[in-house]
């Protein structure tokens, strides 16, 4: 009982500095040692230092002789994982408008939904919420391509460029463009359209592609 409670707070700490450093909160270079996480996250240095040890397997934290240094996703990384997302992304959109199921599609009309309020309001921590919408719709259509190799690979992905998403959608027009363009994967996946699916999300992944190329994070 006891080491389930470690392995869950680990988790959750986890989880957290993921967050954090994906979204820009810890910089890139800057040096997180045990002692100011466990301090910064009123827990013990056991679950800071299992968390950490999974950050350094996701190359997201380095560790050197002056402690762990945040690598984070730079620009080139960032360029990268879109030229990845465009090799796999319309074939997972291809497999989902086989695969997704009315439910499915029912979450991703309410996620819509959500999106469209959010984009209207625009204001405050709106951006942030704007991004969560854009996760939750991309996660629906990565569960609904059937594939558990499509939804971890392009999931991760979209997890890790978290930041460079946010700076975007806190463009109005971004925003709504990236509105448009995912109720057209919808309209795709609710016709159960292959080929219209396939080239409305990469047609979406290239346009998110473009728009964060511009910005200078």
């Amino acid at each position: 009982m006891r080491e389930h409670r470690t392995i869950s707070i680990a988790d959750q700490i986890f989880e957290q500095l993921e967050r954090d450093i994906l979204t820009g909160k810890y910089q890139r270079g800057e040096v997180l040692s045990e002692l100011r996480l466990s301090a910064e996250l009123g827990v013990s240095r056991t679950p800071i230092r299992e968390a950490v040890r999974r950050l350094e397997q996701e190359n997201i934290l380095k560790e050197t002789g002056r402690g762990m240094v945040v690598i984070g996703i730079s620009r080139e990384d960032m360029l990268d994982m879109y030229e990845i997302r465009l090799r796999i992304e319309g074939l997972a959109a291809r497999r989902a408008a086989a695969n997704i199921s009315d439910e499915q599609l029912k979450q991703m009309e309410e996620t819509l939904d959500l999106q469209s309020f959010y984009i209207d309001k625009q204001e405050g921590d709106s951006a942030e919420q704007i991004r969560d919408m854009d996760s939750r719709f991309h996660e629906l259509l990565y569960e609904g391509s059937g594939s558990r190799a499509f939804h971890e690979t392009l999931s991760a992905l979209h997890r890790k460029i978290m930041k460079y998403r946010s700076a975007s959608v806190s463009k109005h027009s971004r925003a709504l463009l990236s509105l448009e363009e995912h109720r057209a994967i919808y309209k795709a996946l609710a016709a159960h359209d292959s080929e219209a699916a396939e080239k409305a999300a990469l047609n979406h992944v290239v346009n998110a592609r473009d728009s964060m190329a511009e910005m200078e994070i």
